[in-house]
């Protein structure tokens, strides 16, 4: 009868540590955000409250600058005079100046007087193309409530001259008898280009929840969400945002808190780029009521950094009980293997108590077989012998493979240049024929750079077999093109074969080996020049830009791009698709040896219009990027 297993208690007991210690871990990591995310909020709101008080402050000290103005001109007898004779033009006249010399003392957009039609009948534009003189303004609210007694204030956009400002109207009165209306026009634009420059970011909103100022451009003339039927039309009527398309922004309500400070987020479809600088944000948005005039303003603040930095805190927090934890495992795993040490010595002793028993019993059996152990280790040492032999022979048989290798590497790497001075001294040959000595002189000084670059070619091999480190330095990708360029030229005019090169005007600057970079552009062109060799269309191209700290060349050929077997292969030493005798194998796997070297990389692969295209990629000079 079989019977069921339970499971170990102990490895119950280790589950539920284990569950106990993640579910604290998540806890706390947890907690470090929570707090430090609503110490970074409280803060926010504690600035932001501070920066409202200053900018009503502000606002109030701008409006109430100019509450008085309408008032004193009551005591103008001019004025007076203009309301009681309106067909006075020399009256009017009079009046448009004074006008004009207040307004510019005061500073305000523009201040003029209306009969009780609510028809301008002098203004300090009076002379401008869009004077307010003969305009009837009744249907505006602020005309109508000075013109009930009541004096008024009010922000709009201009009917007449499209720009927006706050009036400030008060009834005239003479011998007690209502006899006209002043009207002062303030333009809030300068204060609106504070808040800009303040970095803020700040909204007025009046009370139909439409905002008139702001400094984020973008959000000015939207709305805090959809206007009833009653208020558009009021606004259509009295023309107070004149032309403006008041569009509802989608504030999506977040999370509230007690005092009315809430986090929101702005969504506006099909508009994002118009709101770039906050569509996606969570903000974190407060207000302030005022009484007089009956506006709003809204301070939002960007909870990114404060999210930033709370996530900052619990990856701290993190890390740090993660170290703590590995310090006790590490102590635990220290006094376990402490306990296993004693235990093991404990072994060992017994051990070796009973190996020297052991040793007693077979002493004698020893004794007995030492002669047979003497020709066995005669036997041993003839074997000995034989394999220091076999290991003579395989060490020269490895040398001898290793000069193989730099002899085959030495051909290919010097046949590219010995080709250049076979062209260069062919050239010498006409030139000289032709008594053109000063061309000829050039050929030789080129050749002669030639031999010298065909001795640090042998050198570089020689430091490439060594594998000793190099020192990078600043390499022209520009003269490294041209130089590899030149002594591949003779061959793509011979082959017809088109060249286009796409290289900044500004150099490009790379870290590298200006004469072992050459070597690399120069088998690429020629491999490519290979490809080409049974192609109609023959175009060689060769591209260079740097993007993200690093520089990349693109060889391109239109040959018949490389087969799938072959891309398998690329880089592997002694892998060739040329026919036999026209290459070893070893171009392609010492070019990605001197670009590894370089701290790049070389790649090949099929390029979409047809043929080949080999990339360089190396590190970018930082000191010349």
């Amino acid at each position: 009868m079989s019977r069921c297993r339970l499971p170990a208690r102990g490895a119950d007991k280790k589950s539920v540590v284990r569950l106990i210690v993640i579910t604290s871990f998540c806890c706390v990591v947890y907690g470090s955000y929570y707090l430090s995310l609503r110490n970074g909020i409280d803060g926010l709101r504690e600035t932001g409250m501070q920066r409202m008080e200053v900018y009503v402050t502000s606002l109030n000290s701008a409006l109430e600058k100019y509450n008085f103005l309408p008032k004193t001109l009551e005591l103008n007898n001019d004025v007076i005079g203009m309301l009681n004779a309106p067909l006075d033009q020399q009256r009017v006249a009079t009046v448009n100046h004074t006008l004009e010399q207040i307004n510019a003392q005061a500073k305000s957009n523009v201040i003029y007087i209306l009969d009780l039609n609510g028809v301008t009948l002098a203004s300090s534009n009076w002379n401008k193309p869009r004077s307010f003189v003969g305009i009837d303004l009744a249907f505006r609210p602020y005309v109508q409530a000075a013109l009930h007694h009541v004096p008024a204030q009010f922000y709009a956009i201009g009917t007449i001259s499209n720009e927006a400002g706050y009036y400030f109207a008060q009834g005239i009165y003479h011998n007690e008898k209502m006899i006209g209306v002043a009207t002062v026009k303030v333009s809030l634009d300068q204060l609106e280009k504070t808040w800009v420059q303040g970095g803020d970011k700040v909204v007025l909103a009046d009370e139909n929840n439409v905002i008139f100022l702001s400094s984020v451009p973008a959000l000015k003339y939207q709305t805090l969400g959809s206007l009833p039927t009653s208020i558009s039309s009021h606004l259509a009527v009295t023309h107070q945002y004149d032309k403006q398309r008041l569009a509802a922004l989608q504030l999506t309500d977040v999370q509230s808190f007690s005092d009315g400070t809430q986090i929101v987020s702005l969504h506006q479809p099909g508009q994002q780029s118009h709101f770039s600088v906050l569509s996606g944000m969570y903000l974190l948005s407060q207000t302030k009521l005022m009484t007089e005039p009956n506006w709003r303003l809204i301070f939002l603040s960007d909870l990114s950094k404060v999210q930033k930095s709370a996530r900052a805190a619990s990856a701290f927090t993190a890390v740090a009980i993660g170290f703590l934890l590995l310090l006790i495992l590490y102590f635990r795993q220290r006094q376990l293997a402490v306990k296993q040490s004693l235990s093991a010595k404990e072994v060992l002793q017994r051990a070796y108590e009973q190996l020297e028993v052991m040793v007693q019993e077979r002493t004698f059996a020893l004794n007995a077989t030492t002669q047979e152990l003497t020709q066995e280790v005669a036997m041993h040492y003839k074997a000995q012998m034989t394999l220091q032999k076999t290991q003579d022979e395989l060490i020269q048989s490895s040398k001898m493979a290793v000069l193989g290798q730099m002899s085959a590497g030495i051909t290919h790497e010097l046949n590219q240049p010995l080709t250049a001075l076979r062209t260069m001294s062919d050239n010498a040959q006409v030139l000289l024929d032709r008594g053109n000595t000063a061309e000829v002189r050039k050929n030789l000084i080129i050749i002669s750079e030639i031999v010298d670059r065909m001795g640090a070619i042998t050198r570089q091999l020689k430091v490439f077999a060594r594998k000793s480190p190099r020192q990078l330095m600043s390499v022209s990708i520009r003269q490294s093109i041209v130089n590899a360029l030149f002594l591949v030229e003779r061959r793509i005019a011979l082959e017809q074969v088109r060249l286009i090169q796409q290289i900044p005007e500004e150099d490009v600057i790379a870290l590298g080996d200006a004469n072992r970079l050459e070597q690399v552009l120069v088998n690429l062109f020629n491999n490519g020049l290979d490809a080409m060799t049974h192609s109609d269309v023959r175009c060689l191209t060769v591209h260079a830009y740097s993007q993200s700290g690093r520089v990349f060349i693109l060889v391109g050929d239109t040959g018949a791009g490389i087969a799938d077997e072959a891309a398998q292969r690329l880089f592997e030493p002694f892998f060739t698709t040329k026919a036999q005798g026209l290459g070893l194998g070893l171009g392609l796997v010492i070019s990605a040896q001197i670009v590894g070297e370089f701290g790049g990389k070389l790649s090949g692969r099929n390029a979409s219009r047809g043929g080949a295209v080999f990339t360089v990629e190396l590190a970018a000079d930082p000191v010349n990027h």
